[in-house]
């Protein structure tokens, strides 16, 4: 099972960038008993929007709408994105291209 809660964040993502929030997995031991250290835990993909961008210009100047909205339960690339700490929490900024899938 995993937990998410309703966050205000003061960092407001340009462009076609999105505020996303990992979503962490509560189990931390196998089911044969082993624990697995935060260093060896595989990054999780599952994330939710947290904000979203101005939004990306099309070669007309005209702002496009987003596919997400704040709240959405994505599946973002493994490796993508540029991680930020703010108040000890930690958030992902993600271009709008790397995000694979709304979870429905």
């Amino acid at each position: 099972m995993s937990k998410t809660k309703s966050v205000s964040v003061n960092i407001k993502p340009l462009g076609d960038r999105v505020l996303i929030r990992h979503i962490e997995e509560d189990e931390e031991q196998t089911s044969g008993g082993i624990i697995i250290p935060d260093t060896a835990k595989e990054k999780p993909q599952e994330a939710e929007v947290i904000a979203l961008g101005t939004g990306k210009k099309d070669e007309n100047g005209k702002v496009q709408a987003f596919d997400v909205k704040v709240g959405d339960k994505v599946i973002v690339s493994k490796y993508g994105g540029t991680e930020v700490k703010v108040d000890g929490e930690k958030y992902l900024l993600v271009r709008e291209d790397d995000i694979l899938a709304v979870v429905a």
